[in-house]
């Protein structure tokens, strides 16, 4: 019994202790909490003031502007105008002098195109009469569709010189001057003539396979530029050559899907076609090989070194000749 009073005293004891620590804490925070509310109060009484300060100055602001913008807006429009008055004066001067240039240049123009149509019809006139002559002239100095010239079309070359020129058909130049002229179109094969052909001219000319794959042949022998040439060079008599089993593989590269019994039959037409737009000046011969111990006879597609080739005849290699183009 003794020993639970004890107990009991130091357990109340110990709630004495913890019950002033609190009311110790309690104060101090009631402290604190009136310290802020002071500060809180004077912070409120410090905006009040500051904002009683803003206004007045806001009034003095508007007080001021009232009073001095009426003055200055009138000053600045004043100002304003004066400054567009002058700058219409300076235009209106700057376009009176732009209005009498323009009226002495337009009749300046107006004289000289007289006097410069007046001068290009003599030129044509006299341009068109020595082409009736012969004369071979400068195609830059000359506009073909303005002369009036017997005979539908002029003629386009280049000549030794390297300058294009342009003459009636046929007509030779009594000056010489300039050399003498290269290959015109009229000069070339026909097979050379196509050869020269874009594919989309090509196709638009002709609607034979044959002849298109004849022109392409050839085209890929004289343009290095081509890529597939299935020529080779010849010795003694023969100045190049294209078998008939190459002409065949050529054929199905040039035209895809095309079958091997088919490519059979268009080497044959091929080679008709293109002895027939080179007017035979090319021919076919029969040459007895040997493979894998087998004799066999196969033809060529030969051009024989004395084939009178326009632009080719007494040459080692073969250039594509400038021709000349037909000017309406």
């Amino acid at each position: 019994m003794t020993e639970g009073l004890e107990a009991l005293r130091e357990r109340l004891t110990a709630l004495e202790a913890d019950n002033r620590r609190l009311s110790d804490g309690v104060e101090t925070l009631e402290t604190d909490l009136q310290e802020t509310e002071r500060k809180l109060e004077r912070t409120e009484t410090k905006l009040e003031q500051t904002e009683t300060k803003l206004e007045r100055t806001a009034n003095t602001l508007e007080q001021t502007r009232t009073a001095l913008e009426p003055k200055q807006m009138a000053a600045l429009e004043s100002e304003r105008i004066m400054e567009i008055e002058a700058e219409n004066e300076r235009l209106r001067d700057r376009l009176e002098a732009c209005e009498a240039e323009t009226t002495g240049t337009k009749a300046l123009a107006e004289a000289t195109a007289k006097r410069t149509g007046s001068n290009k019809r003599r030129i044509e006139e006299l341009q068109a009469r020595e082409l009736e002559k012969g004369a071979h002239l400068l195609a830059e100095g000359v506009d073909p569709g303005e002369l009036d010239i017997e005979g539908d079309h002029l003629e386009r070359f280049t000549k030794e010189d390297g300058r294009t020129y342009v003459r009636l058909p046929e007509h030779e130049d009594p000056l010489e001057r300039g050399g003498s002229p290269t290959l015109t179109h009229g000069d070339l094969l026909p097979i050379q003539q196509l050869a020269r052909m874009d594919d989309e001219m090509l196709r638009s000319t002709t609607n034979a396979l044959p002849t298109r794959l004849a022109a392409n042949l050839w085209k890929a022998r004289v343009d290095s530029s081509v890529g597939d040439n299935p020529w080779e060079n010849g010795c003694k008599s023969i100045k190049e050559y294209v078998k008939a089993s190459d002409l065949k593989h050529w054929i199905r590269r040039q035209e895809r899907g095309v079958s091997d019994s088919y490519a059979k039959k268009l080497v044959s037409r091929t080679i008709d076609a293109l002895l027939d737009l080179s007017n035979n000046r090319v021919a076919i011969r029969k040459r007895t090989e040997r493979k894998n111990g087998l004799e066999y006879t196969e033809r060529r597609l030969i051009i024989p070194t004395d084939a009178e080739i326009p632009g080719e005849t007494g040459g080692s290699s073969p250039q594509p000749p400038e021709t000349a183009d037909v000017l309406g």
